[in-house]
Protein backbone atom coordinates (compact mmCIF):
# COMPACT_ATOMS: atom_id res chain seq x y z
CA UNK A 1 0.00 0.00 0.00
CA UNK A 2 1.05 3.61 -0.55
CA UNK A 3 -1.44 5.83 1.24
CA UNK A 4 -1.40 9.27 2.83
CA UNK A 5 -2.84 10.01 6.27
CA UNK A 6 -5.93 11.43 4.60
CA UNK A 7 -6.45 8.34 2.47
CA UNK A 8 -5.93 5.97 5.39
CA UNK A 9 -8.50 7.70 7.59
CA UNK A 10 -11.11 7.74 4.82
CA UNK A 11 -10.40 4.13 3.88
CA UNK A 12 -10.80 2.94 7.46
CA UNK A 13 -14.09 4.78 7.88
CA UNK A 14 -15.34 3.46 4.55
CA UNK A 15 -14.50 -0.12 5.53
CA UNK A 16 -11.99 -0.44 2.68
CA UNK A 17 -8.35 -1.48 2.56
CA UNK A 18 -7.42 1.57 0.57
CA UNK A 19 -8.89 4.47 -1.39
CA UNK A 20 -7.52 6.64 -4.17
CA UNK A 21 -7.98 10.33 -5.04
CA UNK A 22 -11.20 10.96 -6.93
CA UNK A 23 -12.93 7.88 -5.55
CA UNK A 24 -16.32 8.45 -3.91
CA UNK A 25 -16.79 6.63 -0.61
CA UNK A 26 -19.43 6.48 2.12
CA UNK A 27 -17.82 6.80 5.54
CA UNK A 28 -18.81 6.29 9.15
CA UNK A 29 -18.51 9.55 11.12
CA UNK A 30 -17.01 9.72 14.60
CA UNK A 31 -18.40 13.09 15.65
CA UNK A 32 -20.40 15.95 14.14
CA UNK A 33 -20.97 19.59 14.97
CA UNK A 34 -23.49 22.23 13.92
CA UNK A 35 -23.20 25.93 14.71
CA UNK A 36 -26.06 28.37 15.18
CA UNK A 37 -25.51 29.73 11.65
CA UNK A 38 -26.60 26.40 10.12
CA UNK A 39 -28.76 24.91 12.87
CA UNK A 40 -32.04 26.21 11.47
CA UNK A 41 -31.48 24.33 8.18
CA UNK A 42 -30.41 21.21 10.06
CA UNK A 43 -33.46 21.15 12.32
CA UNK A 44 -35.81 22.01 9.44
CA UNK A 45 -34.47 19.14 7.32
CA UNK A 46 -34.77 16.69 10.20
CA UNK A 47 -38.40 17.80 10.55
CA UNK A 48 -38.97 16.96 6.88
CA UNK A 49 -37.51 13.50 7.50
CA UNK A 50 -40.08 13.03 10.28
CA UNK A 51 -37.40 11.31 12.31
CA UNK A 52 -38.19 10.63 15.96
CA UNK A 53 -35.02 8.62 16.59
CA UNK A 54 -31.72 10.07 15.43
CA UNK A 55 -29.03 7.45 15.87
CA UNK A 56 -26.19 9.98 15.81
CA UNK A 57 -27.70 12.90 17.72
CA UNK A 58 -25.79 12.05 20.87
CA UNK A 59 -22.54 12.24 18.92
CA UNK A 60 -23.38 15.68 17.59
CA UNK A 61 -22.61 18.97 19.31
CA UNK A 62 -24.76 22.07 18.89
CA UNK A 63 -22.65 25.18 19.37
CA UNK A 64 -24.08 28.66 19.99
CA UNK A 65 -21.04 30.67 18.98
CA UNK A 66 -21.68 32.92 15.96
CA UNK A 67 -24.85 34.68 17.19
CA UNK A 68 -23.28 34.98 20.61
CA UNK A 69 -24.91 36.81 22.25
CA UNK A 70 -27.87 36.93 19.84
CA UNK A 71 -28.08 40.34 18.13
CA UNK A 72 -31.77 40.04 17.23
CA UNK A 73 -34.96 38.07 17.84
CA UNK A 74 -34.36 35.74 14.89
CA UNK A 75 -31.00 34.66 16.32
CA UNK A 76 -32.50 34.25 19.78
CA UNK A 77 -35.22 32.03 18.30
CA UNK A 78 -32.58 29.83 16.64
CA UNK A 79 -30.85 29.43 20.00
CA UNK A 80 -34.13 28.46 21.64
CA UNK A 81 -34.77 25.81 19.00
CA UNK A 82 -31.24 24.44 19.46
CA UNK A 83 -31.73 24.11 23.20
CA UNK A 84 -35.07 22.38 22.67
CA UNK A 85 -33.55 20.02 20.10
CA UNK A 86 -30.72 19.13 22.47
CA UNK A 87 -33.15 18.39 25.29
CA UNK A 88 -35.25 16.18 23.02
CA UNK A 89 -32.51 14.25 21.24
CA UNK A 90 -29.60 14.29 23.68
CA UNK A 91 -27.13 16.27 21.58
CA UNK A 92 -24.33 18.00 23.44
CA UNK A 93 -24.95 21.75 23.61
CA UNK A 94 -22.40 24.49 24.08
CA UNK A 95 -24.27 27.63 25.02
CA UNK A 96 -23.45 31.34 24.75
CA UNK A 97 -20.00 32.09 26.11
CA UNK A 98 -18.83 28.47 26.23
CA UNK A 99 -16.66 29.08 23.21
CA UNK A 100 -16.01 28.64 19.53
CA UNK A 101 -16.88 25.29 17.97
CA UNK A 102 -13.33 24.48 16.86
CA UNK A 103 -12.03 25.03 20.38
CA UNK A 104 -14.75 23.36 22.44
CA UNK A 105 -14.86 20.16 20.39
CA UNK A 106 -11.26 19.09 21.09
CA UNK A 107 -11.33 20.78 24.51
CA UNK A 108 -14.44 18.76 25.39
CA UNK A 109 -12.74 15.48 24.49
CA UNK A 110 -15.07 14.78 21.54
CA UNK A 111 -12.37 13.74 19.06
CA UNK A 112 -9.09 11.90 18.95
CA UNK A 113 -6.35 10.83 16.56
CA UNK A 114 -7.61 8.83 13.60
CA UNK A 115 -11.16 10.23 13.79
CA UNK A 116 -13.35 11.53 10.99
CA UNK A 117 -15.14 14.68 12.19
CA UNK A 118 -17.51 16.98 10.30
CA UNK A 119 -18.87 20.40 11.20
CA UNK A 120 -20.86 23.22 9.63
CA UNK A 121 -17.94 25.61 9.33
CA UNK A 122 -15.03 25.67 6.89
CA UNK A 123 -12.53 25.93 9.75
CA UNK A 124 -13.40 22.40 10.88
CA UNK A 125 -10.04 21.59 9.26
CA UNK A 126 -8.62 22.66 12.67
CA UNK A 127 -9.10 19.11 14.00
CA UNK A 128 -6.24 17.92 11.82
CA UNK A 129 -3.93 19.30 14.50
CA UNK A 130 -4.84 16.16 16.45
CA UNK A 131 -4.25 13.76 13.53
CA UNK A 132 -7.98 13.66 12.76
CA UNK A 133 -9.68 14.29 9.42
CA UNK A 134 -11.85 17.36 10.03
CA UNK A 135 -13.84 19.07 7.31
CA UNK A 136 -16.69 21.49 6.81
CA UNK A 137 -20.15 20.48 5.55
CA UNK A 138 -23.58 22.09 5.25
CA UNK A 139 -26.38 22.00 7.80
CA UNK A 140 -28.49 19.69 5.66
CA UNK A 141 -25.54 17.27 5.54
CA UNK A 142 -25.49 17.19 9.34
CA UNK A 143 -29.14 16.16 9.34
CA UNK A 144 -28.17 13.15 7.20
CA UNK A 145 -25.31 12.35 9.59
CA UNK A 146 -27.61 12.51 12.62
CA UNK A 147 -30.01 10.11 10.92
CA UNK A 148 -27.44 7.60 9.69
CA UNK A 149 -24.02 8.33 11.20
CA UNK A 150 -22.60 8.30 7.67
CA UNK A 151 -21.72 10.70 4.85
CA UNK A 152 -20.22 10.50 1.36
CA UNK A 153 -16.83 11.96 0.42
CA UNK A 154 -14.79 12.31 -2.72
CA UNK A 155 -11.25 11.36 -1.74
CA UNK A 156 -9.08 14.47 -2.20
CA UNK A 157 -5.59 14.65 -3.61
CA UNK A 158 -2.99 15.25 -0.91
CA UNK A 159 -0.19 17.79 -0.86
CA UNK A 160 2.84 17.29 1.40
CA UNK A 161 4.37 20.40 2.98
CA UNK A 162 7.70 19.92 4.75
CA UNK A 163 8.47 22.68 7.26
CA UNK A 164 12.16 22.53 8.12
CA UNK A 165 14.08 24.42 10.78
CA UNK A 166 12.41 26.32 13.60
CA UNK A 167 10.48 29.55 13.90
CA UNK A 168 12.54 32.32 15.45
CA UNK A 169 11.34 34.15 18.55
CA UNK A 170 8.54 36.57 17.73
CA UNK A 171 7.41 34.50 14.73
CA UNK A 172 4.39 32.21 15.07
CA UNK A 173 2.33 29.70 13.12
CA UNK A 174 0.12 32.60 12.04
CA UNK A 175 3.07 34.12 10.17
CA UNK A 176 3.73 30.76 8.55
CA UNK A 177 0.12 30.33 7.44
CA UNK A 178 0.12 33.83 5.94
CA UNK A 179 3.34 32.96 4.10
CA UNK A 180 1.64 29.83 2.72
CA UNK A 181 -1.33 31.90 1.59
CA UNK A 182 1.07 34.16 -0.26
CA UNK A 183 2.64 31.10 -1.90
CA UNK A 184 -0.47 29.11 -2.90
CA UNK A 185 -2.99 31.95 -3.07
CA UNK A 186 -6.46 32.08 -1.54
CA UNK A 187 -8.34 28.88 -2.44
CA UNK A 188 -5.23 27.71 -4.23
CA UNK A 189 -5.65 24.24 -2.75
CA UNK A 190 -9.39 23.80 -3.28
CA UNK A 191 -10.59 20.33 -2.28
CA UNK A 192 -7.07 19.12 -1.57
CA UNK A 193 -5.77 17.73 1.70
CA UNK A 194 -2.56 19.13 3.18
CA UNK A 195 -0.21 17.09 5.34
CA UNK A 196 2.36 19.08 7.33
CA UNK A 197 5.66 17.53 8.39
CA UNK A 198 9.07 18.61 9.63
CA UNK A 199 11.02 19.87 12.62
CA UNK A 200 9.12 23.16 12.70
CA UNK A 201 5.85 21.31 13.23
CA UNK A 202 7.36 19.06 15.89
CA UNK A 203 8.56 22.11 17.80
CA UNK A 204 5.13 23.77 17.83
CA UNK A 205 2.89 23.65 20.85
CA UNK A 206 -0.70 22.50 20.33
CA UNK A 207 -2.04 26.07 20.14
CA UNK A 208 0.18 26.87 17.15
CA UNK A 209 -0.60 23.53 15.51
CA UNK A 210 -4.29 24.35 15.66
CA UNK A 211 -3.58 27.69 13.97
CA UNK A 212 -1.57 25.95 11.26
CA UNK A 213 -4.43 23.61 10.40
CA UNK A 214 -7.19 26.18 10.91
CA UNK A 215 -5.88 28.63 8.32
CA UNK A 216 -5.89 25.89 5.66
CA UNK A 217 -9.54 26.85 5.18
CA UNK A 218 -8.42 30.04 3.45
CA UNK A 219 -6.39 27.88 1.09
CA UNK A 220 -9.58 26.03 0.21
CA UNK A 221 -8.30 22.78 1.70
CA UNK A 222 -10.66 19.89 2.35
CA UNK A 223 -8.53 18.87 5.32
CA UNK A 224 -5.18 19.67 6.94
CA UNK A 225 -3.45 16.95 8.91
CA UNK A 226 -0.49 16.51 11.24
CA UNK A 227 1.09 13.37 12.60
CA UNK A 228 0.34 12.52 16.21
CA UNK A 229 3.26 12.74 18.63
CA UNK A 230 3.61 12.73 22.41
CA UNK A 231 2.38 16.33 22.64
CA UNK A 232 -0.76 15.29 20.80
CA UNK A 233 -1.38 12.24 22.95
CA UNK A 234 -0.75 14.11 26.20
CA UNK A 235 -3.09 16.97 25.21
CA UNK A 236 -5.88 14.59 24.23
CA UNK A 237 -5.50 12.62 27.46
CA UNK A 238 -5.62 15.83 29.50
CA UNK A 239 -8.93 16.71 27.86
CA UNK A 240 -10.63 13.35 28.32
CA UNK A 241 -10.52 12.17 24.73
CA UNK A 242 -10.86 8.51 23.76
CA UNK A 243 -7.66 6.55 23.30
CA UNK A 244 -5.98 7.82 20.12
CA UNK A 245 -5.44 5.68 17.04
CA UNK A 246 -2.56 7.56 15.39
CA UNK A 247 -2.39 7.37 11.61
CA UNK A 248 0.85 7.75 9.66
CA UNK A 249 1.40 7.97 5.93
CA UNK A 250 3.25 5.17 4.20
CA UNK A 251 6.84 5.97 3.27
CA UNK A 252 5.95 5.52 -0.39
CA UNK A 253 2.70 7.50 -0.20
CA UNK A 254 1.88 9.34 -3.43
CA UNK A 255 1.31 13.10 -3.20
CA UNK A 256 0.00 15.35 -5.95
CA UNK A 257 2.58 17.96 -4.95
CA UNK A 258 5.40 18.36 -2.45
CA UNK A 259 6.77 21.60 -1.04
CA UNK A 260 9.71 22.12 1.31
CA UNK A 261 10.11 25.37 3.27
CA UNK A 262 12.98 26.47 5.50
CA UNK A 263 11.26 28.53 8.19
CA UNK A 264 14.42 29.74 9.96
CA UNK A 265 14.42 33.02 8.05
CA UNK A 266 10.68 33.65 8.19
CA UNK A 267 9.77 37.01 9.74
CA UNK A 268 6.40 38.37 10.93
CA UNK A 269 3.90 38.65 8.08
CA UNK A 270 0.68 40.59 7.53
CA UNK A 271 -2.11 40.27 5.00
CA UNK A 272 -3.03 43.61 3.47
CA UNK A 273 -6.57 44.95 3.45
CA UNK A 274 -9.28 42.94 1.67
CA UNK A 275 -6.99 40.10 0.47
CA UNK A 276 -5.98 37.14 2.64
CA UNK A 277 -3.21 36.27 0.20
CA UNK A 278 -1.70 39.74 -0.33
CA UNK A 279 1.18 39.08 2.05
CA UNK A 280 3.99 41.43 3.08
CA UNK A 281 6.50 41.60 5.92
CA UNK A 282 5.23 43.57 8.92
CA UNK A 283 8.52 45.45 9.09
CA UNK A 284 7.93 46.89 5.63
CA UNK A 285 4.59 48.52 6.47
CA UNK A 286 3.91 52.03 7.74
CA UNK A 287 0.19 52.04 8.44
CA UNK A 288 -1.61 53.70 11.34
CA UNK A 289 -4.34 51.67 13.05
CA UNK A 290 -7.43 52.54 15.04
CA UNK A 291 -8.63 49.08 16.08
CA UNK A 292 -6.89 45.89 17.25
CA UNK A 293 -8.58 42.49 17.57
CA UNK A 294 -7.12 39.38 19.16
CA UNK A 295 -9.19 36.21 19.14
CA UNK A 296 -11.27 33.97 16.82
CA UNK A 297 -10.95 30.25 16.10
CA UNK A 298 -7.59 30.95 14.48
CA UNK A 299 -5.76 32.87 17.19
CA UNK A 300 -7.85 33.14 20.34
CA UNK A 301 -6.04 30.52 22.36
CA UNK A 302 -4.02 30.85 25.55
CA UNK A 303 -0.65 31.28 23.84
CA UNK A 304 -2.12 34.11 21.74
CA UNK A 305 -3.27 35.92 24.86
CA UNK A 306 0.12 35.31 26.42
CA UNK A 307 1.83 36.85 23.39
CA UNK A 308 -0.19 40.02 23.86
CA UNK A 309 0.34 40.13 27.61
CA UNK A 310 4.12 39.82 27.31
CA UNK A 311 4.14 42.84 25.01
CA UNK A 312 1.62 45.01 26.88
CA UNK A 313 2.51 44.25 30.51
CA UNK A 314 2.93 47.51 32.41
CA UNK A 315 2.21 49.58 29.27
CA UNK A 316 -0.71 51.37 27.63
CA UNK A 317 -2.03 50.92 24.11
CA UNK A 318 -1.58 53.96 21.88
CA UNK A 319 -3.98 56.86 22.24
CA UNK A 320 -6.85 56.58 19.78
CA UNK A 321 -6.53 52.79 19.46
CA UNK A 322 -9.29 50.47 20.66
CA UNK A 323 -8.44 46.88 21.42
CA UNK A 324 -10.76 43.89 21.88
CA UNK A 325 -9.81 40.37 22.94
CA UNK A 326 -12.17 37.41 22.41
CA UNK A 327 -10.88 34.15 23.93
CA UNK A 328 -11.72 31.03 21.96
CA UNK A 329 -13.44 29.41 24.94
CA UNK A 330 -14.56 29.94 28.49
CA UNK A 331 -11.81 27.59 29.65
CA UNK A 332 -9.18 29.71 27.90
CA UNK A 333 -10.59 32.83 29.54
CA UNK A 334 -10.39 31.19 32.97
CA UNK A 335 -6.84 29.99 32.35
CA UNK A 336 -5.83 33.51 31.26
CA UNK A 337 -7.54 34.87 34.37
CA UNK A 338 -5.58 32.52 36.64
CA UNK A 339 -2.32 33.57 34.98
CA UNK A 340 -3.10 37.25 35.44
CA UNK A 341 -3.25 37.89 31.70
CA UNK A 342 -6.74 39.40 31.82
CA UNK A 343 -5.63 42.03 34.32
CA UNK A 344 -2.48 42.86 32.33
CA UNK A 345 -4.39 43.45 29.10
CA UNK A 346 -7.27 45.27 30.79
CA UNK A 347 -4.85 47.62 32.52
CA UNK A 348 -3.19 48.23 29.16
CA UNK A 349 -6.53 49.42 27.75
CA UNK A 350 -7.98 46.30 26.13
CA UNK A 351 -11.57 45.13 26.53
CA UNK A 352 -12.67 41.48 26.68
CA UNK A 353 -15.63 39.90 24.92
CA UNK A 354 -17.27 36.60 25.87
CA UNK A 355 -15.87 33.63 23.99
CA UNK A 356 -17.47 33.33 20.56
CA UNK A 357 -17.35 34.17 16.85
CA UNK A 358 -19.66 37.17 16.76
CA UNK A 359 -16.92 39.80 16.87
CA UNK A 360 -14.86 38.10 14.16
CA UNK A 361 -17.64 37.94 11.58
CA UNK A 362 -19.34 41.19 12.57
CA UNK A 363 -22.64 39.52 13.47
CA UNK A 364 -22.94 40.95 16.98
CA UNK A 365 -21.69 44.40 15.94
CA UNK A 366 -19.45 44.60 19.00
CA UNK A 367 -16.56 45.78 16.84
CA UNK A 368 -17.64 48.17 14.11
CA UNK A 369 -14.79 50.36 12.82
CA UNK A 370 -15.50 53.86 11.62
CA UNK A 371 -15.19 55.07 8.06
CA UNK A 372 -11.54 55.16 7.09
CA UNK A 373 -10.43 53.17 10.15
CA UNK A 374 -7.77 50.48 9.88
CA UNK A 375 -8.10 47.28 11.91
CA UNK A 376 -5.22 44.89 12.65
CA UNK A 377 -6.71 41.49 13.50
CA UNK A 378 -5.57 37.98 14.35
CA UNK A 379 -8.68 36.60 12.63
CA UNK A 380 -8.65 34.44 9.53
CA UNK A 381 -10.32 36.74 7.01
CA UNK A 382 -10.08 40.40 6.06
CA UNK A 383 -12.69 40.62 3.33
CA UNK A 384 -14.10 44.03 2.54
CA UNK A 385 -17.01 44.72 4.88
CA UNK A 386 -16.12 41.80 7.17
CA UNK A 387 -16.68 43.95 10.28
CA UNK A 388 -19.89 45.56 9.03
CA UNK A 389 -18.21 48.55 7.40
CA UNK A 390 -16.95 48.32 3.82
CA UNK A 391 -15.29 51.73 4.28
CA UNK A 392 -12.84 50.33 6.82
CA UNK A 393 -9.68 48.31 6.15
CA UNK A 394 -8.74 45.05 7.85
CA UNK A 395 -5.21 43.67 8.02
CA UNK A 396 -4.26 40.27 9.44
CA UNK A 397 -1.33 39.29 11.64
CA UNK A 398 -0.33 37.19 14.63
CA UNK A 399 -1.54 38.05 18.12
CA UNK A 400 1.96 39.35 18.81
CA UNK A 401 1.79 41.62 15.76
CA UNK A 402 -1.66 42.86 16.80
CA UNK A 403 -0.46 43.65 20.34
CA UNK A 404 2.70 45.40 19.13
CA UNK A 405 0.63 47.44 16.70
CA UNK A 406 -1.86 48.41 19.41
CA UNK A 407 1.08 49.57 21.53
CA UNK A 408 2.65 51.77 18.86
CA UNK A 409 -0.50 52.84 17.00
CA UNK A 410 0.75 51.48 13.67
CA UNK A 411 1.39 48.06 12.16
CA UNK A 412 4.53 46.88 13.93
CA UNK A 413 6.89 43.92 13.79
CA UNK A 414 6.59 42.44 17.32
CA UNK A 415 10.31 41.69 17.43
CA UNK A 416 10.98 45.42 17.68
CA UNK A 417 9.13 45.94 20.98
CA UNK A 418 9.86 44.75 24.51
CA UNK A 419 8.23 41.38 25.17
CA UNK A 420 7.84 40.60 21.49
CA UNK A 421 10.46 37.84 21.56
CA UNK A 422 8.56 35.64 24.01
CA UNK A 423 8.24 32.01 22.95
CA UNK A 424 5.94 29.30 24.27
CA UNK A 425 7.26 25.94 25.34
CA UNK A 426 10.60 27.28 26.65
Amino acid sequence: MSSTICEKILAKHAGKKEVKPGEVVICDIDYAMVTDTRAANTIKMIGKMDETHLVFAKKTALVLDHYSPPPNLEAAAIHTSMRQFSAQHGSKIYDIGDGICHQVLPEGGHLTSGDLVVGTDTHSVTYGAFNAFGTGIEGTDVSAVMKSGRLWFRVPETIKVQLNGSLQAGVWAKDLTLHLLGHFGAEGLNYKAIEYYGSAVAAMEIDDRMTLCNHAAELGAKAALLEADQKTIDWLAAHGARLPSPVFADTDAVYSEQLSIDVDQLIPQVARKHQVDDIVAAQDIEQKIQFALIGTCTNGRLDDIRQAAHILKGKKIAQGVRMIVTPASRQIYLAALREGLIEILTMAGASFEAAGCGTCVGITNHLVPGNGDTVISSANRNFKGRLSNSNADIWLGSAATVAASALTGKITDPRTVEGGLWRSGI
